[in-house]
């Protein structure tokens, strides 16, 4: 009977044991797990552009975020100027009203901000457009003593009580009891495509090592940078991919200027020699306004990361925060009525946008009179910026609507060149341009939204030959006469950024890009036609078929001799175009592929995106995709030093340290341990019974 006693005193205590860890042994293993690591959520925008319809779904998409988590920090990597009427019109004032809605806790600079210092004779409108944020900006290699403007603006420190309207190199915020330092940075290739004035930008390997002491100094462990280089720009000019690699205590870097979409986080844990490092983290948000960033970083107690998780939200899907509606709705109004502004251009004849759905030729397959308009205004726009440029180059795919006859409205200058690219200047050989040339026509005849319509030059092709061997002839414009273009020469050519970087699976200009011989010219395309058929033609617009770009069908092709062109074409060739070789115009690409300005609705069916992956296989290219655009930026792989890789979707990166799985391993114990008890009370009811 004592025996049966004490066994029942051991089973009650064994049971009470089992309940009490099934339910306290998980618990605290979480709560010691998580209080070990401290986390930080980060929201993120860059490179909107002037694009403020969006706004108020990004106010919807940001407040969403602070509900679930009310201490999330959210960061502008710049490039809110220039690219759309409200710019033209506003001055970034539009943009403001909208993100003084946002509770941003700083905004760095991007290039486009210095668009209007020629303008101004300094920065009048940023410098109203900072007194009026009631957030902060950060730049710690930007110097502004120079400008009138801006001079009184800036505090050369890195502090700890920021104020709105006032640029600091850098500032700290305390989030969540932790102090957490920021710091902003600005492309030194802004004095080359921007219009700084006196503003001086300085080496920003040097100032985020300045950076970096200040705020360790301070016993601060947890940095970031917010940027404005690039993810993967001219390595000449410096990227979030190099500032990883050569500077360490940067845990987190907050990109802008590459338009870059990184659906994941990208981490670098090498640095430049490929030895191993603390791992920083890399997010960017393709651009205007159409995706908001969100970032959770975890760091363990010396402040290194050690988990992390982002995503892009699509600002579209999110509807718009009544209240920043009723903030737009009167700058919009204005602007929609400035897209029935006529420019003072006006067209003599319909200047239609054909595809082959209803027409016998395609504005994606053969040579246009809209075609030769846009080429020619930007080969005109180019060689104002640099004479030598000779050819210049437009993907039909991103020509998007037709331009009626009579009067030219702002309105239809957008819809033809929706995506608001910034063109490009590009060092080519001649045996580049002819592999660009046949990658161009090769579904001739079928359509490809990457087919090339050119303005300096003219080519022959076989559309019966195989692909990769067409190209009969090409020749380039020089002194007003045709000469045949050389393998080994080099040529400036100008595009816009999306085809500049590889766009439609341009290999060439892809490598082009990575080599550093591209550089952004500091404009936008649509704006170049405006001009240019305002300014360098007088407002006549009457485009002519020359024979730019002929197939010659498996005829065979007499040789050309050099005649002299003075047939009143609308080329601008004013001065002679010569080749140039290989010189110091490598500089940093700006802006990639962009979103319409306005909607097009006149488009008979758009390319499936064809994306920057270096395949040439465009068999998507003859279908029909509604709703996708040709010009889209498409997502990005990552560099191969990095360690994560980005993918398509609006997938979440990289897990938060994996504490989900060990509390079920513990719950599993617990609920066995459970078990067991319960199993050995049933036991002594039924011994007793």
């Amino acid at each position: 009977m004592k025996d049966r006693n004490q066994m029942a005193v051991l089973a009650s205590i064994f049971s009470t044991l089992a309940l009490l860890v099934s339910i306290i042994l998980p618990t605290s293993t979480y709560a010691a797990e998580s209080n070990d690591n401290y986390s930080l959520t980060i929201m993120h925008m860059n490179d909107t552009h002037a694009h403020a319809d969006l706004m108020p779904n990004m106010v919807t998409a940001i407040k969403e975020v602070r509900a679930a988590d009310p201490n999330a920090l959210l960061f502008n990597a710049g490039d809110v100027f220039s690219g759309t009427l409200y710019f033209n019109q506003f001055k970034g004032q539009a943009d403001l009203a909208l993100l003084n809605l946002m509770d941003i806790d700083a905004m760095i600079f991007g290039n486009h901000e210095f668009d209007l210092g020629s303008g101004e004779n300094g920065h009048k409108s940023l410098s109203e457009f900072v007194s009026k944020a009631n957030f902060p900006f950060l730049s710690a290699n930007v110097d502004f003593s120079g400008d009138a403007y801006m001079a009184s603006k800036t505090n050369n420190s890195y502090t700890e009580s920021p104020e709105d309207g006032i640029v600091y190199n850098g500032m700290v915020k305390e989030v969540n009891g932790e102090k957490v330092g920021i710091f902003g940075l600005t492309t030194e290739d802004t004095a080359n495509i921007s219009s700084p004035v006196n503003v001086k930008f300085q080496n920003y390997i040097e100032k985020a090592k300045e950076a970096v002491a200040a705020f360790e100094s301070k016993g601060i462990n947890k940095i970031i940078a917010v940027t404005h280089i690039g993810y993967d720009s001219n390595p000449e000019m410096g990227n979030d991919l190099q500032l990883a690699k050569y500077i360490d205590g940067i845990d987190v870097i907050v990109g802008g200027h590459s338009h870059t979409q990184l659906n994941e986080p990208v981490v670098i844990t090498a640095d430049e020699a490929g030895a191993a490092k603390d791992p920083t983290v890399i997010v960017q948000a393709y651009q205007y306004s159409t995706l908001l960033g969100e970032l959770k970083v975890d760091f363990d107690e010396n402040g290194i990361v050690v988990g992390q998780a982002g995503q892009l939200i699509d600002v579209a899907s999110k509807a718009a925060d009544a209240e920043a509606a009723a903030v737009l709705a009167p700058y919009k109004a204005e602007i929609d009525s400035l897209t029935n502004q006529e420019t003072g251009a006006v067209a003599k004849k319909p200047l239609l946008n054909p595809r082959l759905t209803d027409s016998e030729v395609s504005v994606r397959a053969n040579e246009t009179e809209l075609g030769n308009l846009v080429t020619d205004a930007m080969l005109a726009k180019a060689k104002e910026k640099n004479e030598n440029v000779v050819i210049a180059m437009q993907n039909g795919g991103g020509i998007r609507a037709a331009i009626d006859e009579g009067p030219i409205t702002t309105g239809e200058v957008i819809a033809v060149l929706p995506f608001g690219n910034d063109p490009a200047f590009v060092q080519l050989t001649g045996e580049e341009i002819k592999q660009i040339l046949e990658y161009s026509v090769r579904l001739a005849p079928a359509e490809s939204g990457g087919f090339l319509h050119v303005s300096g030059m003219k080519f022959t092709y076989d559309s019966t030959k195989e692909a990769g061997s067409r190209v009969v002839s090409m020749q380039v414009k020089v002194n007003e006469q045709y000469e045949d273009i050389k393998a080994d020469q080099t040529y400036l050519v100008t595009t816009n950024n999306f085809t500049a970087k590889g766009g439609d699976g341009y290999e060439v200009f892809a490598k082009a890009y990575q080599e550093g011989r591209v550089q952004d010219m500091g404009a936008i395309d649509w704006e170049q036609l405006r001009d240019y058929m305002v300014d360098n033609i007088n407002g006549e617009v009457d485009p002519q078929l020359e024979g730019r770009i002929i197939d010659t069908l498996g005829k065979a092709v007499e040789p050309e001799t050099p005649v002299d062109e003075d047939d009143g074409n609308q080329d601008d060739d004013n001065g002679p175009e010569t080749p140039v070789n290989d010189g110091d115009d490598n500089s940093d690409d700006d802006n990639g592929s962009e979103t319409p300005v306005t909607d097009d609705n006149s488009d008979n069916g758009d390319d499936i995106p064809a994306k920057d992956d270096g395949k040439t296989d465009d068999s998507a290219d003859n279908g029909a995709a509604p709703g996708s655009d040709n010009n889209q930026n498409q997502n990005v792989t990552p560099d191969k030093t990095s360690d994560d890789k980005a993918t398509s979707g609006n997938t979440a990166g990289n897990a938060l340290p994996n504490t989900a799985t060990n509390n079920y391993t513990m719950l599993l114990v617990g609920g066995l341990l459970f078990v067991v008890g319960i199993g050995v009370l049933v036991y002594r009811k039924v011994r007793h019974a």
